[in-house]
């Protein structure tokens, strides 16, 4: 018997879901005492929603994170009132929450076009103040994207996602022998002996050609990416979503979901990812898992077995593979345990990159 309980521990960040920025408001400019002239006021910080960005793509293209408004003209013989200075503007995705560093809230960007000033810029030289201009102060803040749950459960119609979520939560989704039972998410929490809760998700059934928006399309695939993990629900046996269409081994669909998600989005296969194998109630479910193990141990040797379409860029390293059956509840408390430990492990480094920041910015002031 092959045993595989592939475990790949991913350096948090990959997929990011908080973001810590550097903002300052510019300095203010000089007044001019001889004639009264008043100094321009510094620009101010403006976090501004848009549809097409992601917490990497700023990252990615601010490897700094600093961002600083301009600063106010100085007032001058030819011009007594000084220019404002140039307001900075960071793109960020929808969906965030603009905090402090110590966690307070500023504001939620929920819509393209949505903003939330993170920096006020300093006052302009003026009488009031001996014409001396006043700096901004410098500050951090988090960009948060706002999860709708820890764990997200992605599966095809009938993989049996519903009745799972049943067994492992305080969920009651609808449950049917039929696609589609599932169309908008349902909440489930995992509760914990020591009175800890992790939220599953169970989200819209997704369909090959989601990426084009076929099915629930992006309105699933949205839901996917504000989950801090993922959970890959496959049948054992495999499916077919219709007489029609074509007949998907496990291995298929596993390798079919994360290039829907690949596509779609592709830093989204970078998350943490758990595989549950459900159904392993059937007939010959023991015999058909080890060969999906086997598969999935060496995806390449396989890839024969997929259509050139089919085959994602990068084959998703599980966290753990695990054999279960919603329906008798075999391997369900093991499953919790995984869970637990998934987002417990994830935790700890997220918490340890925060401590790491903060050291490396107190040696740079030293």
């Amino acid at each position: 018997m092959v045993h595989l309980t592939r475990i790949c521990y991913r350096k948090y960040g990959n997929f990011l879901d908080n973001l810590r920025l550097y903002v300052r408001g510019g300095s203010g400019g000089m007044g001019l005492p001889r004639l009264g002239g008043q100094g321009g006021d510094g620009g101010h910080v403006f976090v501004v929603a848009s549809k097409d960005m992601t917490l990497k793509r700023v990252k990615d293209k601010y490897p700094h994170r600093r961002f600083v408004a301009g600063s106010g003209q100085n007032s001058s013989v030819k011009a007594l009132k000084g220019e404002r200075g140039k307001d900075c503007s960071i793109l960020a995705p929808v969906g965030i929450t603009v905090t402090t560093d110590d966690g307070r809230v500023i504001g939620h960007l929920n819509a393209p076009g949505e903003s939330v000033k993170v920096a006020t810029g300093g006052s302009g030289g003026s009488f009031h103040s001996l014409f001396n201009p006043s700096k901004a102060k410098p500050k951090h803040i988090r960009l948060d994207l706002k999860l709708i749950a820890d764990m997200g459960l992605v599966g095809f119609p009938n993989a049996g996602k519903s009745s799972l979520l049943t067994a492992i939560s305080n969920a009651t989704p609808q449950i049917a022998n039929y696609a589609f039972t599932t169309l908008k998410p349902e909440i489930g929490k995992v509760m914990y002996r020591d009175h800890k809760q992790i939220s599953v998700a169970d989200l819209p059934g997704l369909i090959e050609g989601a990426h084009l928006n076929r099915g629930m399309g992006h309105k699933f695939l949205k839901h996917v990416e504000r989950t801090k993990q993922l959970l890959f629900v496959v049948d054992v046996g495999g499916f077919q979503l219709a007489s029609k269409t074509p007949f998907r081994s496990a291995f298929e669909a596993v390798q079919l979901l994360t290039k829907e998600l690949e596509l779609y989005k592709e830093e989204l296969v970078s998350k943490p990812a758990l595989l549950v194998v459900n159904k392993m109630d059937l007939p010959g479910a023991e015999e058909k898992l080890e060969e999906l193990k086997i598969q999935l141990q060496n995806p390449e040797e396989f890839s024969g077995l997929l259509d050139d379409d089919m085959i994602p860029k990068e084959y998703i390293n599980f966290k753990h593979i695990l054999p279960v059956s919603a329906l008798t509840g075999f391997g369900i408390e093991h499953l919790k345990n995984s869970i637990r430990q998934s987002i417990d492990e994830d935790a700890e480094i997220k918490h340890k990159a925060i401590l790491q920041e903060k050291l490396q910015e107190l040696r740079q002031q030293f």
